[in-house]
């Protein structure tokens, strides 16, 4: 990806995310107040990620999960009863458009990834960390319904760690390789109509 296609990019998420906030801002503004009543804590919580060049930033989402105590007095985390909509829909991830506009995020790029994963990237595969990391992405649309996927594993986080963290730094290494305009159109299109993604012989 050249300087002048990430320049582009920039411009292309900046106008986007400008254009519709005025539909967004209102259904955002429920959503917020929905998660703060359902999870009984304020609806908005952060996350450190890895973004461009390896440099961490907070993210923003909807709060999904509700913190109980039990009988002997620890804390258990929960998905709330809103909180699996929010999951379900991916409508938790609208928050991050204020990532978008603040320069931390793209509209489409790989998806951000935790602090301690980025260190693994070895030789091409740090391509990746030369673009902002994406709201939606190849590897996002792939793997959309990643939770019940890691759910049906005897042991979910090395299934994640050995076979969808290595498809996924695979794909999107694809998508800079072979970044086009019409591509990130592509992906959000798909994004928006809910549309599975398909790897063909086009994408290298």
């Amino acid at each position: 990806m050249t300087t002048k296609q990430l320049y582009r990019k920039r411009i292309f998420d900046v106008l986007l995310v400008m254009l519709g906030l005025p539909i967004l801002a209102l259904p955002l503004v429920m959503l917020i107040i929905l998660a703060t009543l359902d999870t009984q804590q304020w609806g908005i919580f952060t996350q450190l990620r890895i973004g461009q060049k390896g440099k961490s930033f907070k993210i923003y989402k909807l709060r999904t999960v509700r913190e109980k105590q039990n009988k002997s007095g620890a804390t258990v985390e929960t998905i709330s009863r809103i909180g699996h909509v929010l999951r379900r829909s991916k409508l938790n991830e609208i928050p991050q458009l204020y990532n978008v506009l603040k320069g931390d995020m793209s509209l489409v790029g790989p998806r951000p990834d935790l602090p301690g994963f980025a260190d693994l990237l070895k030789g091409e595969d740090r391509i990746i960390l030369r673009v902002k990391p994406g709201l939606t992405g190849l590897a996002s649309l792939k793997y959309r319904h990643e939770e019940n996927i890691l759910a049906r594993q005897p042991n979910p986080e090395e299934y994640n760690r050995t076979i969808i963290w290595v498809d996924k730094v695979k794909i999107n290494r694809k998508y800079v390789q072979n970044y086009t305009f019409y591509l990130d159109l592509s992906i959000l299109l798909k994004s928006i109509l809910n549309q599975p993604y398909t790897d063909d012989k086009r994408r290298g």
